[in-house]
């Protein structure tokens, strides 16, 4: 069974694809809540990337509609055993999953009636006929198409190279990879810590009853040195968030840029294409056809990652502009002091501080034991 004209090698995840598509969008016209896909999204990779990985598990047949199967045409070397780098990026991205969900669901996303706060605001900004087509294009089709493409690492490494036993690059990506993940554990519970703080310090000061602030129930690394001026300002600048305005989102983007490098770093090909040398660029004939052959190839084996940054850098300028609206003068000083993503731009910026822009970010007190009884 093949699913329309798609390749053998990706007639299940085509279909699994499809069928969790029209699910999304169907649930979420019925429950008027467009964030089913968000709800998934700490599964669905992991899964693309355990088919891959797993390979000699399934049967070769098909019995029915979206049970997995591996098609014989895949090739004996490709079934009779499994591949350990696929094995290992599946590892990894089992950690990744188990992290994310852990967020999710402290976050209450994985309640059915909470939906993305982004979302409410989009409908609100456009028509509800638009509002329904970018539903059913973007947050329903292309989010599910992204998501299956970060599977696609682990198909190269299963079915395009030989099952070979792990070499360097793969030991060093792995630990890299556990670096960034740890990172984003960091970052993940330093703004859960900053927004618990900040609901109860709020609460407190409407004179609402609620349950205190209670450092010891953060994770270590997240009982940083909460302020009230940090409660007021609304947004996390401590920790990670002061050499980064969204540590999480580089995080997260590096996580796949890794897994997406895995068999290309291998001595197996597919690998990296080659930058043209000197002599043909400086060879207007042949210059344009050149760089116009890299960047094809190099866009496609690079595609899953590329396709995962393109969607984060859009999300977060849309994410960033309706936090400035709410704190417009602290938030667009946070923005001149601190990179989006990376932390260079805050290293360099310290060198020439400005006091009142630091105050906006960091508040009068910052660093000071007193600040706490501000």
């Amino acid at each position: 069974m093949t699913f329309l004209s798609v390749p053998p090698a990706f007639d299940w995840p085509f279909q699994f694809c499809a069928a969790v598509t029209v699910v999304c969008y169907v649930a979420s016209v019925v429950t008027a809540n467009v964030s089913q896909v968000d709800r998934l999204w700490t599964f669905l990779p992991t899964i693309y990337t355990a088919y891959y990985a797993l390979l000699p598990l399934w049967p070769t047949h098909q019995p029915f509609f979206l049970v997995p199967y591996a098609p014989k045409s895949l090739g004996h070397a490709v079934l009779k055993d499994y591949s350990p780098r696929a094995v290992l990026m599946l590892a990894l991205s089992v950690i990744w999953m188990c992290r994310l969900s852990y967020n999710t669901y402290r976050r209450g996303l994985f309640n059915l009636k909470d939906e993305d706060y982004r979302w409410a605001i989009l409908r609100s900004q456009l028509p509800a006929w638009l509002f329904q087509l970018t539903n059913i294009t973007f947050i329903a089709a292309i989010q599910n198409f992204l998501l299956l493409l970060l599977g696609m690492p682990a198909f190269t490494a299963a079915a395009l190279q030989p099952h070979t036993d792990l070499s360097l690059s793969d030991y060093a990506l792995a630990i890299t990879a556990l670096t960034i993940l740890g990172l984003e554990f960091v970052a993940d519970n330093q703004q859960y810590a900053f927004q618990t703080y900040k609901h109860a310090y709020l609460a407190h000061v409407k004179g609402n009853k609620g349950e205190p602030y209670d450092e010891k129930k953060q994770w270590l690394l997240a009982r940083l040195d909460w302020t009230p001026s940090d409660a007021r300002r609304g947004f996390v600048t401590k920790g990670l968030w002061r050499y980064s305005r969204h540590p999480n989102f580089a995080c997260e983007q590096t996580f796949w840029w890794i897994m997406t490098l895995f068999p290309l770093a291998s001595s197996s090909p597919p690998s990296l294409p080659s930058f043209p040398s000197l002599q043909i660029l400086a060879n207007p004939e042949l210059r344009t056809a050149a760089l116009m052959g890299f960047f094809r190839q190099a866009g496609l084996v690079l595609l899953p990652a590329l396709a995962l940054s393109t969607l984060f850098i859009s999300s977060t300028l849309y994410t960033e502009a309706i936090t400035r609206k709410k704190y417009q003068v602290a938030y667009a000083a946070y923005q001149k002091r601190v990179g989006m993503f990376l932390p260079i731009k805050a290293a360099v910026t310290g060198l020439f501080c400005d006091k009142h822009t630091d105050k906006l970010i960091w508040g009068e007190f910052y660093g000071s034991k007193a600040s706490k009884s501000e």
